[in-house]
């Protein structure tokens, strides 16, 4: 699928993300203030409400203006970026509207609350606490990876 105009799938997904990211923080932020719900998805996902004042596992964690302004500036310059394009196949839009949405959702936090809200606590695996917005941005780099893997396979003889 080659869509001739990408944007309005890409911004609807990244609104879409966006939408889905803020309504879930703010659901935590009303339910989960007063502890951790242990087994909400038994044996894979516990509840357990954090602030995140850094990056990607708590990287940079005294740079919360600078993280606000870098957000800012990479959901302008991929909007501006979606705009120029006249083409994208599936996976194109799909990873850029994930992109966008949850640099959007990350970044509305920072920019409200100095800091990202994270609730979701992988069980089986120690893993840092995430969000949605975190989980979409993870989503964008599989589908670039996949999108950079398939054209690679396509161009060999």
């Amino acid at each position: 699928m080659s869509p001739r105009a990408p944007q309005v799938p890409c911004f609807g997904l990244a609104a879409a993300v966006v939408l889905a990211d803020q309504l879930s923080k703010a659901w935590a932020l009303q339910h989960l203030g007063r502890g951790p719900w242990r087994g909400w998805l038994p044996g894979l996902l516990d509840l357990e409400l954090l602030y995140n004042r850094g990056a990607a596992f708590s990287l940079f964690s005294g740079a919360g203006g600078l993280l606000a302004l870098i957000s800012l500036l990479v959901a302008l310059g991929l909007g501006l970026w979606i705009l120029g394009q006249r083409q994208m196949n599936l996976v194109q839009i799909a990873g850029t509207g994930l992109l966008l949405g949850g640099t959007i959702g990350n970044g509305l936090d920072r920019w409200r609350l100095g800091a990202v809200v994270d609730f979701l606590a992988l069980v089986p695996v120690r893993f840092p606490v995430f969000n949605l917005a975190d989980m979409a941005i993870n989503l964008a780099v599989i589908c670039f990876l996949f999108d950079l893997l398939n054209r690679r396979g396509s161009q060999q003889p």
